[in-house]
């Protein structure tokens, strides 16, 4: 009987674990923040760098950014550089907005930003 038990948990397991995924399965609840940037162009080079650096740093200031991406390998629409936020969900997002942490960051970041695209992206 223990056997017949064990093998009928392991067939049902097998079976679940070659279910296919849905898209439901794989679809992620975060906010992707998609920011395409051009700087001025009177903008230094380390002053670039240091709100590259800022929005590196965000994470670790704010619970509900995930993850950050600064190095953009293909820019288009006269943009120079992209920066990538993932935040936790739609709250976290809506939180962050006036958040000291994004205060913070603005400090060295609108400075030497010209203009700047944004798209927020979710499932």
């Amino acid at each position: 009987m223990k056997k017949l038990l064990v093998s009928l948990a392991t067939a049902g397991l097998l079976a679940f674990a070659a279910a296919p995924l849905t898209a439901a399965d794989t679809a992620p609840k975060s906010v992707i923040h998609v920011v395409t940037v051009s700087f001025k162009a009177d903008a230094k080079p380390e002053q670039i760098k240091a709100a590259l650096d800022g929005v590196k740093a965000l994470p670790a200031a704010y619970k509900g950014i995930t993850r950050v991406w600064t190095r953009a390998i293909k820019v288009q629409g006269g943009k120079t550089h992209a920066i990538v936020m993932e935040f936790a969900d739609e709250a976290a997002l809506k939180a962050y907005t006036d958040s000291p942490a994004q205060k913070d960051w603005y400090k060295v970041y609108l400075p030497v930003r010209d203009s700047s695209t944004t798209f927020d992206i979710t499932n």
